[in-house]
């Protein structure tokens, strides 16, 4: 049947905060490094935060993150639910520039320091340092919280359907089952050396053909019952096909611009309207709410004010 295998449900489950005394932070409602390993796993899920995060960045024009900062600040906000900015003053407490912190290492004390882990002491910053965005949890207000959180179920599941299928044509296009033999005339040795072969059939070419001798054996002596019938029991497009839907929808994402293949006559309707749709209702919102939570902070330095151009490119909504 195989061996266990460790898998990503338990981690993300949501918890409850509580404070850690011993490393002197609070705990997180969900595990980080699981939300960072599910990217890699689920190509919808992967591929549209991916698409989220480069639409945001898409608009910027400039100010106090540079492209690749503004973009790992953005898709840190996405994965995690938030994003911690360090201000770097001069000697005057003047802001020079702007730093993003690693929100998989980001926690928070009591007093409302922000620590990021590392190997030894913590980095340890104080509040009027940091610019936080968190994605807002009615269960706590102490971190943010992803807004994706209902599809990770259908990520997993997503996930898992495939690997089971690759499993199943690498295990020979079958389940697996049992070898049942009741020949009392087969000896030990041949038994054996059925075993044997059985145990080293694993992989690639494992569904090959086996030899028995078995002098005046039974033909009935030996038989192969198999566990399950696949073709029966497994709706894969099925599964595959809702649970990528699932994705989206949690993501509240149009399915024009993931890449999905219209089942229906009538596809999925015109991809510019649907980006406009999207650009107006998600894009824009977090462009705003990254410009109003960064550019009053930032003192008397203009340059490091982000801007974005917000402007339609659609000529009708001009």
């Amino acid at each position: 049947m195989g061996k266990p295998e460790p898998i990503l449900t338990t981690h993300t489950d949501y918890q409850n905060v509580g404070y850690d005394n011993a490393f002197d932070h609070w705990t997180l409602p969900i595990d980080r490094q699981a939300l960072a390993e599910l990217v890699n796993l689920n190509g919808q899920h992967g591929g549209v935060l991916y698409a989220r995060h480069n639409m945001v960045v898409s608009d910027y024009m400039g100010g106090g993150l540079t492209h690749e900062q503004l973009k790992a600040a953005v898709f840190s906000y996405f994965l995690f639910g938030d994003v911690a900015l360090l201000k770097v003053r001069n000697g005057w407490g003047d802001v020079l520039a702007l730093e993003v912190l690693p929100s998989l290492y980001l926690r928070r004390r009591k007093d409302g320091d922000f620590v990021i882990l590392q190997d030894g002491e913590p980095l340890v910053y104080s509040p009027e340092d940091i610019i936080y965005l968190k994605q807002y949890d009615p269960q706590q207000q102490v971190y943010g919280i992803p807004d994706y959180i209902g599809g990770i179920h259908a990520a997993l599941l997503n996930s898992e359907a495939t690997i089971f299928r690759r499993r199943y044509y690498h295990n020979g296009a079958h389940t697996g089952g049992m070898i049942y033999c009741n020949d009392p005339n087969m000896t030990d040795e041949v038994e054996a050396e059925i075993i044997s072969n059985l145990e080293h059939s694993k992989g690639i070419g494992n569904f090959s053909t086996m030899f028995v001798s078995v002098p005046n054996g039974d033909p009935d002596g030996i038989k192969f019952i198999p566990v399950g019938d696949i073709s029966a029991q497994d709706e894969f497009s099925n599964v595959k096909s809702i649970s990528a839907q699932d994705v989206l929808t949690a993501h509240r994402f149009p399915a024009g611009l993931a890449g999905i293949i219209p089942g229906n006559v009538g596809g999925l309707g015109d991809p510019i309207k649907a980006r406009e749709a999207y650009r107006k209702d998600e894009v824009i919102p977090v462009q705003n709410l990254f410009m109003h939570a960064i550019n009053p902070e930032i003192g008397k330095n203009e340059g490091l004010k982000l801007i974005f151009n917000q402007k339609s490119d659609n000529k009708n909504d001009e």
